[in-house]
């Protein structure tokens, strides 16, 4: 099916379980967020979402919901139910003894152990499934889970804030702040969906930051990690001193066994990677935050950190906050660093480009690949 097909109220009804799905707000990591509702006569009667890795699964909170209205009604589910015993058992089965007559899922699970086997059991039972309805939106959802599960990775967001003219700071390192306020909430919101968020050295012993999110509301704090190939960063950092998060350091084998041995006595992770032409090896940090459970990565620089990011072709994603203001300059930083390419043919161009603003700055997001 393509990702709008169905009649218009499995539209509709689709769109409410995806609703509901997103009121998770990323808190289901590493699993993905899912949402079901029960519809008997064209009416929803029950709804439920997956809140959190090891609780109980959409389907389950829905059906247990509606009870014996389950019977003879049709589930919306916004990914296809698990047919595996994982930390709860499969969900399939919980569908076929409700007695569910018809199942819409709007995509199939992407996880090689699951892929159209929990379709297959659900036909096998005599429920009828239709599988398409809303997919593109339901797959945008789920953009970091669907990554990773299919390739072990996480799924990788470049952010940066710069002036009209591409810069990062003044050429004396100044860049407090050259985003509005309202700009730098996106970031924090930011934040609480990603499961790592990334810096260079430089970041660290310029600009000191948190690194943390601040939200009124409240939100998560992904893990902390500052890569420094050399680890130059200092261990009064303010990132080291926070309660909220976890923290990493990844540097390489060019780092000092003493200066290892007093960041672990000091109770501050930290892991060596490959050296890469003098650098921290991204691929490998990937990979091992992947094999971790990181299923997604905000990179927020600096303009070393996402040269190396881009050139390795590792960024699924750009979020770009422009501020309406000149810097100027030829020694001050640009957003991204790096090589960079050869000819203008080779640039990355973004696709599915969105642009908005917060407060007065322009906020664009768009996908490399």
């Amino acid at each position: 099916m393509s990702a709008d097909a169905g009649s218009a109220a499995d539209l509709e009804l689709m769109d409410e379980a995806l609703r509901v799905a997103a009121s998770a707000d990323h808190a289901t990591s590493p699993n993905p967020m899912v949402g079901a509702v029960v519809v008997r006569d064209g009416r929803i009667v029950a709804s439920g979402a997956h809140l959190r890795a090891g609780e109980p699964h959409a389907e389950v909170v829905a059906l247990r919901a509606a009870g014996d209205a389950a019977r003879g009604a049709d589930l919306y589910v916004t990914l296809e139910p698990c047919s595996e015993h994982g930390r709860t058992p499969p969900c399939v089965d919980a569908v076929i003894a409700a007695g569910v007559r018809r199942v819409v899922a709007a995509m199939i699970d992407p996880n090689p152990r699951v892929a159209g086997r929990g379709v297959a059991a659900l036909r096998d039972s005599g429920i009828a499934v239709e599988v398409g309805v809303h997919e593109a939106r339901a797959q945008r959802l789920n953009e970091f889970y669907v990554t990773w599960v299919t390739s072990g990775l996480p799924f990788v967001t470049a952010k940066f804030a710069m002036s009209l003219d591409g810069r990062i700071a003044t050429h004396t390192g100044d860049s407090k702040w050259i985003t509005s306020d309202e700009a730098r909430h996106v970031v924090h919101r930011l934040r609480h969906a990603h499961d790592a968020v990334l810096v260079g050295a430089n970041t660290v012993i310029r600009d000191d930051p948190n690194l943390t999110t601040r939200l009124p509301e409240g939100g998560r704090s992904p893990l902390r990690i500052v890569v420094d190939s050399r680890l130059r960063v200092p261990l009064e950092a303010r990132m080291f001193r926070q309660e909220s998060g976890d923290v990493l350091v990844a540097t390489s084998d060019r780092a000092r066994g003493d200066r290892v041995r007093r960041f672990e006595e000091s109770a501050v992770p930290v892991v060596v990677f490959p050296n890469d032409q003098g650098r921290v090896s991204m691929a490998d940090l990937l990979r091992y935050l992947g094999r971790n459970q990181k299923i997604s990565l905000l990179i927020e620089g600096g303009s070393s950190v996402h040269g190396s990011a881009f050139d390795q072709g590792l960024v699924d994603k750009v979020v770009a906050f422009i501020a309406p203001r000149l810097i100027g300059g030829i020694e001050s930083p640009a957003a991204v660093g790096g090589t960079g390419v050869d000819r203008l043919a080779a640039a990355s161009l973004l696709r599915d480009v969105e642009v908005a603003t917060a407060g007065p700055d322009l906020m664009v997001s768009g996908y490399c690949r």
